[in-house]
C-alpha cells in the first residue's frame, strides 16, 4: 500500500499491527479529536502470528488509523521476529521521522514479556537521537523531536503520568476490533491464542481503569518518560481563579 508521509504532530510507532492500539489507541483518538495530525507506523506486518495474514493484518490496520483519525499510517515490513540492533532499521525509522517531522514520537517501553516490543524501543530510541544528527546519512533533512513517549503493550511500570482517555475510549474499543483476526478469528482453522481470548480485552482495560481509578478518572493511559517534567507551580490546577470566585 502506497503511503504518503505528511508532516505531522505526534508519530506512534508499533511493533505490529495492533501494537499502538493496545497501548495508546486513547490518546492518540485524544489527540486527533483536538485536531492535531498523527502518524502512525507500524514496523512488521505481524508475519509470524499464529492468525491472519499480511494482507488481513496490513487492512485491519488501515480501518484502525480510519478509526482512530490518524493522517496516514505506514508498515516498513521489517521481518517478524528479526527486529534488532540492525543498522539498516535504524535508519529507515530515523528516515521516517526526518520525513514526518513530528514533535513528539511515542515507542513501546523497553520492558516487555515480547523481545519484538524490547528490541523495537531499542532500535526506535536509537532513531530518534540519529535523526537530529546533521552527518547521519537517513536522507531528509536532520530533525529534532521533542520529546519521545513510552507507552505499555503487555507489560506495565508506574508511568511518568497518565492521559485521561475515558472520553474516547469507546473508539479505542472499536479500533482494537478491527484486529479481528488477532482477537476475534471467525476462520474454521483459527488457533487460540493469549490475544483470542476474552480475558485479554479484559486485560487491557483493567490496566487502563486501574491507571484511571489512580487519577480519579474511568480510564487512562500511562505514559513513561526520561527526562524530568517542568510544571509552573505546585498545583495540581491553575484554578485560582474559580477559588476566588
Amino acid at each position: 500500500m502506497s503511503v504518503t508521509v505528511e508532516p505531522v504532530d505526534l508519530l506512534v510507532f508499533g511493533p505490529h499491527p495492533d501494537d499502538l492500539e493496545i497501548g495508546l489507541g486513547g490518546t492518540i483518538a485524544r489527540h486527533t479529536g483536538r485536531g492535531d495530525r498523527v502518524g502512525l507506523c507500524d514496523l512488521t506486518a505481524g508475519e509470524m502470528g499464529s492468525n491472519g495474514t499480511v494482507e488481513e493484518r496490513i487492512a485491519e490496520g488501515e480501518a484502525a488509523r480510519r478509526v482512530l483519525g490518524a493522517a496516514w499510517r505506514i508498515n516498513l515490513g521489517w521481518p517478524d521476529r528479526a527486529i534488532g540492533p540492525n543498522a539498516d532499521h535504524v535508519r529507515e525509522a530515523a528516515r521516517l521521522i526526518r520525513e514526518a517531522r513530528p514533535r513528539t514520537v511515542a515507542v513501546p517501553y523497553w520492558s516487555d514479556r515480547h523481545p519484538d516490543h524490547v528490541a523495537a524501543s531499542q532500535v526506535l530510541t536509537e532513531a530518534v537521537f540519529n535523526a537530529r544528527l546533521r552527518r547521519y546519512d537517513a536522507g531528509a533533512e536532520a530533525w529534532k523531536t521533542d520529546w519521545t513517549c513510552y507507552y505499555f503493550i503487555n507489560d506495565s511500570a508506574p508511568p511518568s503520568f497518565v492521559l485521561d482517555v475515558s472520553d474516547v475510549y469507546p473508539r479505542k474499543r472499536e479500533a482494537l476490533a478491527c484486529h479481528r483476526t488477532q482477537f476475534t478469528p471467525e476462520v474454521p482453522d483459527a488457533i487460540g491464542t493469549r490475544l483470542t481470548s476474552p480475558l485479554f480485552q479484559q486485560l487491557i482495560e483493567s490496566r487502563d481503569a486501574q491507571f484511571g481509578a489512580l487519577a480519579g478518572v474511568r480510564f487512562a493511559e500511562g505514559v513513561v518518560v526520561r527526562d524530568p517534567i517542568v510544571r509552573p507551580h505546585l498545583f495540581r490546577q491553575e484554578d485560582r481563579e474559580m477559588r476566588r470566585a
